[in-house]
């Protein structure tokens, strides 16, 4: 294959990769009913003037299945970071004891669970159109390059190539959509 076809490709692959990355990410983010330190990424505390993320202000565990633990460096910090956390509306309500900041993670509902399976169906949806994008995107690549000279084979050839790349990525963000829903539906 040529070398203006192969940097095409590489930059289809590129794009849909992304993608698959953006949705994990997303997917990660999703409270299945079980503690997770992911569920408060994103979370920013004013510390001194300076929006900085709760991870590098404070240690952030899980104590059990059911229960987060934030432990900020600096005692003053435990008034700002419960409020980030209230503000970050992320459907949990931090209890503070005045050393730690405790997150009893409540028990998914049947009604809640459908809710987040139909949120996962939309993210993976949204992962598909990334993917479908990015193939279009290539696809109108290779046709301008046939106006540059490129054989009409050699483009055919390429197109069915990024149609397998794009099936290859479609099929991932399916496996992570089903694995994700699974994981939501297990009680």
């Amino acid at each position: 294959m040529n070398e203006s076809v192969e940097l095409i490709m590489e930059e289809a692959r590129d794009r849909m990769q992304k993608a698959l990355e953006y949705l994990d990410f997303e997917l990660s983010r999703m409270r299945t009913g079980r503690a997770n330190p992911i569920l408060l990424e994103g979370i920013t505390v004013d510390y001194y003037g300076v929006k900085s993320p709760l991870s590098q202000v404070s240690n952030i565990n899980t104590v059990d299945a059911k229960t987060i633990m934030i432990q900020p460096w600096e005692r003053n910090m435990l008034g700002p970071i419960e409020k980030a956390i209230m503000a970050a509306n992320i459907g949990v309500t931090p209890i503070n004891n005045g050393e730690v900041i405790r997150i009893n993670i409540p028990p998914l509902t049947e009604e809640r669970r459908l809710q987040l399976v139909k949120q996962i169906k939309n993210e993976g949806e949204t992962a598909k159109i990334s993917v479908r994008n990015a193939r279009k995107w290539a696809n109108d690549e290779l046709k301008s390059e046939v106006k540059n000279g490129l054989p009409e084979d050699v483009e055919k050839q390429a197109t069915e190539k990024v149609q397998e790349i794009t099936d290859e990525f479609t099929n991932k963000v399916d496996k992570l959509v089903v694995a994700k829903e699974k994981d939501v539906m297990t009680v």
